[in-house]
């Protein structure tokens, strides 16, 4: 695994919930770095992993090779009888792609949401607040909208809206207002310029950037993030077996909630065991090695 590319959050939490079987079939439908992937197949699982990232897809091939225990080493995406099998795909498309890889009645599907700590640390990628580069944030560089485009070309209600909504910003009129008038001047065209102009408006107290809302607002209104969950998460319950299970790790509340809500009236229908009374959160040591835990929320369930 590679380890610089994105570090697991809540690992072992994972795969206490996953229950993984010799020769289970597991998807993680966010592959990221590739640090669930490789944990599943460790313990002798076997992964279809998606990500609609192709630098996700790229790296996690290079590195997957070596992450299989060595009984298992070489057996690659290739034949019928893979380990693993990578597919570059939104996981709006779960059950599609699932099924075209022979994925169905599988045992345990993994949601690990949110941005990878190699999309954040790329300064070309334009997620980061930290590097002068052009606004991008696309997880999918075949999108069309960038996050320069919504900062530049939404009206001051849109933006309003957006960073309430998305971002649970606080001071959303404030930042909207200050967002209109500096654009326009000159347009906003990268992230330090407007981590700069968030920063003159909301100050500057304790270690969390003041920029971070807003951009995580923009992050999830680019991507889609909120209507690819809901779309993503019953597609994951209809092609669960009786017996599998379903994890699910989001570092948004209102990702969160929607997740809580889906698991609950799934339990109440008589589809899902909840297994999680309240969220399993990262513990002190977890949140000091990898502060990118300190937000996270694991909800598990099993199909019944």
């Amino acid at each position: 695994m590679n380890q610089n590319f994105h570090q697991p959050v809540l690992l072992e939490e994972t795969l206490y919930y996953l229950k993984v079987k010799k020769n289970g079939k597991y998807i993680d439908a966010t592959l990221g770095g590739g640090g669930h992937t490789s944990a599943i197949l460790k313990h002798g699982g076997k992964v279809l992993a998606m990500d609609c990232d192709p630098e996700a897809i790229a790296s996690a091939r290079k590195h997957l090779f070596f992450a299989c225990p060595a009984p298992t080493r070489g057996k690659t995406e290739v034949g019928p009888n893979a380990d693993w099998r990578l597919a570059q795909e939104n996981f709006k498309n779960l059950k599609k792609t699932a099924l075209s890889f022979g994925f169905d009645n599988v045992d345990g599907v993994l949601f690990d949401l949110g941005v990878s700590s190699h999309q954040l640390d790329t300064p070309s990628r334009g997620f980061s607040f930290k590097t002068d580069t052009p606004l991008d944030m696309r997880m999918d560089p075949d999108l069309k909208v960038k996050a320069l485009d919504l900062i530049n070309g939404l009206n001051k209600d849109e933006l309003e809206k957006l960073f309430y909504k998305l971002g649970q910003e606080n001071d959303f009129r404030r930042v909207a207002k200050a967002i209109v008038d500096a654009r326009s001047l000159k347009p906003i065209i990268t992230g330090q310029q407007l981590a700069v102009l968030i920063e003159k408006v909301k100050g500057r107290r304790g270690k969390i950037h003041p920029a971070t809302k807003i951009f995580q607002a923009l992050r999830i209104a680019v991507n889609d993030e909120i209507n690819n969950l809901k779309e993503a998460l019953p597609e994951a319950l209809g092609i669960l077996k009786p017996g599998g299970k379903f994890v699910v790790i989001s570092f948004h509340s209102g990702e969160d909630r929607i997740v809580k809500n889906f698991l609950k009236q799934e339990q109440l229908a008589g589809n899902l065991k909840i297994l999680t009374k309240k969220p399993v959160e990262a513990g002190v040591e977890e949140i000091k090695n990898n502060p990118r835990s300190r937000s996270a929320k694991l909800r598990a369930a099993e199909k019944i």
